[in-house]
């Protein structure tokens, strides 16, 4: 037992710095769902549509990226040199950039079309086009972020992180409440600090990787294609988890801006919580993916089961908390008693299946330092949109049980996705090549 203390301290030490940079980015999420609570409940519900339209688009090209780390994890297990690629890797991202904002924009037109509460169509389409211009920003940050993970570098992406969302805080109440002078901006206020921040995320840490950048290496094709190959089946797996979450936003929202705020309000709830085991997934991608390429089974065997272990443990805690506290927490973002009194039955809901997004959580992590992205989008469009979501859609409507139906069918959904991955994960290993299963003294 002893033994494994190492690979959790290993797993530790790579994931801290994630968890309190994933922190970061999901408490500037939050911050804006605090400011704009505290402004109105029509900014609330317009930024929680919006975002949930925005974030499927974005949520593909970020998933994309995430193959940089993984691609890269596994060329130093396999001894392959890895920073000469940093600057296509950047150019990587800024064409995924320009595509994925090309889409936003397009989507703008149709808002007035979806037939949200009419007054609430102006500040949506307002807040996506606004923001849309953060996503080159965004995706510099990103894609860079993923290549220092790769060499096991996290602690300055995610400190930057933090600082990040001191600097959102202070934006988001300075635009939209006009203060210092400024204009009240409302809901342009939320999107024109989105827009600051991220782009100084970006432009700060291309800055602090410039020493690495070797400018005549700018686009090897080779490297591209292979995160490409990788990482479009994780984009596409990211694509359908956020349309799962967020389409749920859109269909409440279509009801009413109430409904739409409640499901956000829960949403950054779990998100805070999902922080942790989703940081020692990507510890675990990368642990995994250098074993890996090392070929070392025991290896991957024991940090896979300490990571597991680890995410479903701490999620029991969250859950304990979540169902001891429901009014307190819900009470942090809003004091309104129409939120309160729908919201804190779905935050129950959503605190009984936090161990189970866990333990999925982990185990696409292993598959993912196992090369096998196409594997988690299987296993995301078999768990969300097979069982799921048609389930939570009959409770929602057939059984009158609206937002919280679709709560329990996204529990239920988590449930199916982990027994599907941990079955794939058990027929790779036993399929894994006799070189795999040999565990020399060294290992560098």
């Amino acid at each position: 037992m002893q033994a494994y203390f190492k690979y959790l301290r290993d797993l530790l030490v790579l994931a801290m710095p994630m968890i309190v940079g994933n922190l970061g980015q999901i408490l500037i999420g939050a911050v804006d769902v605090f400011v704009a609570s505290r402004h109105s409940l029509d900014t609330l519900a317009a930024i929680s549509i919006a975002n949930a339209i925005a974030f499927c688009i974005y949520i593909v090209g970020i998933g994309i990226m995430s193959a940089i780390s993984i691609v890269l994890s596994n060329y130093r297990g396999d001894r392959k040199p890895t920073k000469r690629y940093l600057f296509s890797v950047v150019n990587f991202s800024l064409l995924l950039a320009v595509i994925f904002f090309i889409v936003t924009l397009a989507i703008v037109p149709i808002i007035p079309k979806m037939g949200f509460e009419e007054h609430l169509v102006p500040m949506i389409s307002q807040y996506i086009f606004v923001s849309a211009f953060s996503i080159f920003g965004m995706y510099v940050y990103q894609s860079l972020k993923e290549f220092l993970q790769a060499h096991e570098i996290v602690n300055f992406p995610n400190l930057l992180l933090v600082i990040s969302l001191f600097v959102n805080l202070i934006l988001n109440f300075v635009l939209v409440f006009g203060k210092f002078g400024m204009p009240e901006l409302g809901v342009l206020g939320l999107a024109v600090a989105t827009l600051i921040v991220r782009t100084l995320m970006g432009v700060v840490m291309f800055i602090y990787c410039w020493r690495l950048i070797d400018f005549k290496k700018y686009f090897d094709k080779v490297i591209i294609k292979q995160f490409v190959k990788i990482g479009y089946p994780i984009g596409f797996a990211l694509l359908l988890e956020f349309l799962g979450f967020n389409l749920i936003t859109v269909l409440v929202g279509r009801e009413s801006g109430l409904y739409a705020s409640v499901h956000t309000i829960v949403c950054t709830v779990g998100s805070i919580c999902y922080m942790v085991p989703m940081s020692l997934s990507n510890a675990l991608a990368i642990k995994v993916g250098y074993y890996n390429g090392a070929k070392l089974l025991p290896e991957i065997k024991k940090y896979s089961l300490v990571g597991i272990i680890s995410s479903v443990v701490f999620m029991a805690g969250c859950t304990v908390t979540l169902l001891l506290f429901p009014k307190q927490i819900f009470a942090i973002f809003t004091a309104d008693s129409k939120i309160l009194e729908v919201g804190i039955p779905v935050l129950i809901v959503c605190a009984c299946f936090e161990m189970l997004d866990g333990l999925q959580t982990s185990l696409s992590g292993v598959l993912k330092g196992l090369k096998m992205t196409k594997t988690v989008s299987i296993c995301i469009i078999s768990g969300y949109w097979v069982f799921g979501l048609p389930l939570g859609f009959w409770m929602a409507y057939g059984l009158k049980m609206q937002l919280k139906g679709f709560w329990l069918g996204l529990a239920l959904s988590f449930l199916a996705i982990s027994v599907i991955q941990a079955i794939m994960i058990l027929v790779k290993f036993k399929k894994l090549p006799f070189e795999y299963k040999l565990s020399p003294q060294k290992v560098v």
